[in-house]
């Protein structure tokens, strides 16, 4: 059982989250808290495994008590936010300070029956994830000799496909703060709510070299451009001419997500094949691993996160069982493995196609 400590100064939250995840066998709720004060006291005594917190309460707001928690009690944390920009950007400053997961409170836009499904699955990976990893610092551009990597001089043609989950804001930062200008369209997915996306992209943009933005319908991969999936859509890739672009579309999830890795995977592996690079990241479940297999088939050179990097060895783990990465690699490699790739075209065999 996980023992789950509910923060949130609603009265009406703190309830509604209780009763619904009361409903999952191998959760606990062993207690609630009305602030961060109070939840103090509760950590102590109830050493619960894992806990929700709210960002906007009274006497302290999430963000300090969580900063405050990682220094001197650090322990897995799920945060519950309103859908609103400023929000949106407190939610990326709270992974930053360690929180495993970024979660919509039940009526910002989802079902209470939506939020209780996610949290549930957010509340079990935080159980598994390796809260150390999760508390380091962002990361910064490598100077291993990356940003002067020779890249082809025809990359329009070429496309780089990356998924993650739990842990997986840093873990994409780590690989686009090293990519230099000239690197080929990148499509991702991480698993996030809508607006949160928005503001993901909006900050990796600011520290890349290269551009990023979260997809749109219809917009073209180019050369130096980053494309995030938004929250609650799935995104494909599909060929366009010489070109390729991405679609946006609306869907049931496919593991429990939307957006989903696979969905992205498979298309890539469709459409681009061998003229394609897949990454799968950090993350629990298994959502990318069989689109992995499917990218390698198809001839694409691909890369799965190894287990000591990361923050939840879900994802990764699935692709590595059924043979999906042609390569295994600690997160700090991934960026320079993903331009070997591109320099020396290597295949789903991970060797150099003639």
């Amino acid at each position: 059982m996980i023992k789950v400590l509910i923060v949130d100064d609603s009265a009406i939250v703190r309830q509604i989250l209780s009763d619904e995840l009361s409903k999952y066998k191998d959760i606990d709720i062993v207690g609630t808290a009305v602030d961060p004060y109070v939840a103090r006291d509760k950590i102590v005594k109830l050493q619960p495994d894992v806990i929700t917190l709210d960002l906007e309460m009274p006497r302290m707001d999430g963000l300090s008590f969580l900063a405050k928690l990682m220094r001197y009690h650090p322990m897995p944390v799920v945060v519950l936010s309103s859908l609103t920009p400023k929000n949106s950007e407190n939610a990326l400053k709270a992974l930053d300070l360690g929180a495993m997961e970024v979660l919509c409170k039940p009526g910002s836009a989802y079902s209470t029956k939506d939020v209780s499904r996610s949290l549930a699955q957010a509340i079990r990976a935080a159980a598994e994830a390796k809260v150390s990893l999760a508390r380091q610092s962002p990361p910064k551009a490598s100077d291993a000799g990356i940003k002067d990597t020779p890249l082809p001089i025809r990359t329009t043609n070429k496309i780089i496909a990356i998924g993650a989950s739990t842990g997986g804001t840093k873990a994409i930062e780590s690989v686009l703060i090293n990519m230099p200008p000239a690197t080929p369209g990148l499509a991702i997915v991480q698993h996030m709510p809508e607006k949160f996306t928005t503001a993901f992209a909006r900050r990796l943009n600011e520290i890349c070299q290269i551009e990023v933005r979260e997809a749109a319908d219809g917009e073209h991969l180019v050369p130096g451009l980053a494309l995030i999936a938004p929250g609650n859509r799935h995104m494909l890739l599909v060929r366009s001419g010489a070109s390729y672009l991405v679609r946006i579309k609306d869907g049931p999830p496919v593991h429990y997500q939307r957006p989903s890795v696979n969905v992205l995977f498979q298309s890539v592996a469709k459409h681009a094949g061998r003229n394609s690079i897949g990454v799968l990241l950090t993350g629990m479940g298994a959502d990318g691993a069989q689109g992995l297999l499917a990218m390698r088939q198809a001839g694409a050179y691909t890369l799965a996160q190894d287990e000591k990097t990361s923050v939840v060895y879900g994802m990764p783990r699935e692709a590595a069982k059924i043979g999906a990465a042609a390569k295994i690699s600690p997160l700090q490699e991934i960026s320079r493995e993903i331009l070997n790739g591109l320099q020396e075209g290597k295949n789903g065999q991970g060797e150099s196609a003639s």
